[in-house]
């Protein structure tokens, strides 16, 4: 059996069986924002109607970004929701695509059906795909979960994100915290980790079980979900060879890269070539990687070029949503012949649109905090830009200041 491309998605993203689409994008420079909200919430709070977060009310670039202490708050409406006080958020590469309404047709269709064809129904936004936090409110129906349960989870691009005070998913959506992670850590982890399970196991066909003696290549490693990958497929004891700049080079090796390719000192598609061929590559450039990355392979051996780079949304935004699927299926058809948070840099929570401007710039080096409340565990993260966090009371005031008004 030949070679495969494989285009791979986070199994959370969008129609459960669009999964094969790729719906997970642009995670090349797959950094984390974090912010953190917070720890008490009183049942006053619980029950109030507005919570400060940070919304959009039209797609476009870091202009659009609005500070409110005016959003509706969420609230539990079925028996199966659970609802969350924040206590750390993270903004991964799909906000930023999302800001500037990359996918906005697809999603707006998954929010709300019969607003096929209406402009504008989708505003305000929350953005923000993880969290991590406290449960405050639980549906009848919840068994797994109890007000004051610590909890992370990777939220559905279609529904109201974590930059926010409080947010209100389904229990099967939601898990229990890991004790040993502070909620900054914590929330660093969900969408890259479901994403690189989802490419590495689900797309690449590897597991525990049979990574021995196995190969595989990671392009750009530095970020969120190449760190990740690193540790879990080092853990499972394959050999990963990761291609990065060179200052990124001392962070891969300490997570476990067994060889390092500096995609800057030459021609990277030459240096890869005089390696051992690979069982497995993952692919968080795209571009002109794809080009030369299929005759690294093993060949005739089931090996696998898995991308997280995939047209299928901007398809859909600039065609519609049937011939944009068309054209993104035969497009794949033709071309288809313990694990440790890493903190790069903070910001307070009063400048998210600098921190925005950080993941935007790409050349990721794991996470960007933006720390908000001392979290109480004590676990924080080394502050680089030197910023130190303040009292929830403090942040919202500093916000009242800087932030663009609604």
């Amino acid at each position: 059996m030949g070679s495969v491309k494989v285009m791979a998605c986070c199994r959370q993203l969008f129609l459960p069986h669009a999964r094969a689409l790729a719906l997970t994008t642009k995670m090349a420079s797959s950094v984390n924002i974090i912010c953190c909200i917070g720890r008490n919430l009183s049942s006053s709070s619980r029950l109030r109607s507005s919570m400060p977060a940070w919304v959009i009310d039209e797609y476009g670039n870091n202009g659009v970004l609005r500070f409110t202490e005016d959003a509706t708050a969420p609230s539990v409406n079925s028996a199966s929701e659970v609802l969350i006080q924040v206590q750390a958020a993270s903004l991964n590469p799909l906000d930023i695509s999302m800001r500037s309404g990359y996918g906005s047709n697809l999603l707006k269709l998954r929010r709300d059906p019969v607003s096929l064809g209406q402009n504008g129904g989708e505003f305000p936004i929350i953005l923000g795909r993880d969290v991590s936090g406290v449960v405050v409110d639980c549906g009848s129906g919840v068994t797994h979960f109890k007000p004051g349960d610590e909890v992370w989870a990777a939220i559905p691009p279609w529904k109201q994100g974590s930059l926010a005070e409080m947010v209100n998913l389904t229990e099967y959506e939601v898990s229990h915290k890991p004790r040993s992670l502070s909620h900054k850590e914590a929330a660093s982890i969900p969408y890259v980790a479901a994403t690189a399970l989802s490419a590495l196991v689900n797309a690449g066909g590897l597991c525990r079980n049979n990574c021995t003696n196995k190969r595989v290549l990671i392009t750009g490693a530095s970020g969120g979900v190449g760190t990740f990958s690193i540790q879990l497929l080092k853990a499972w004891g394959a050999h990963v060879t990761v291609t990065c700049s060179h200052n990124a080079e001392g962070l891969v090796r300490g997570l476990g890269a067994d060889e390092v390719v500096d995609y800057t000192a030459g021609d990277m598609a030459t240096e890869l070539g005089l390696l051992e061929k690979f069982d497995v590559i993952l692919d968080n450039v795209g571009g002109e990687t794809e080009q030369w990355a299929l005759g690294l392979l093993k060949p005739w051996s089931g090996a696998k070029y898995v991308t997280l780079v995939t047209p299928f949304l901007l398809n859909i935004d600039s065609m519609g949503l049937l011939e944009g699927a068309v054209y993104s299926g035969l497009n794949l058809h033709q071309k288809a012949i313990t694990i440790l948070p890493v903190v790069e840099a903070t910001f307070l929570f009063s400048q998210v649109p600098l921190a925005f401007q950080k993941v935007e710039g790409g050349h990721a080096r794991g996470k960007t905090v933006v720390t908000v409340a001392q979290e109480e565990e004590g676990t924080g993260v080394t502050e680089e830009e030197g910023e130190t966090s303040d009292t929830s009371e403090q942040v919202r005031e500093e916000v009242r200041q800087a932030a663009p008004k609604s």
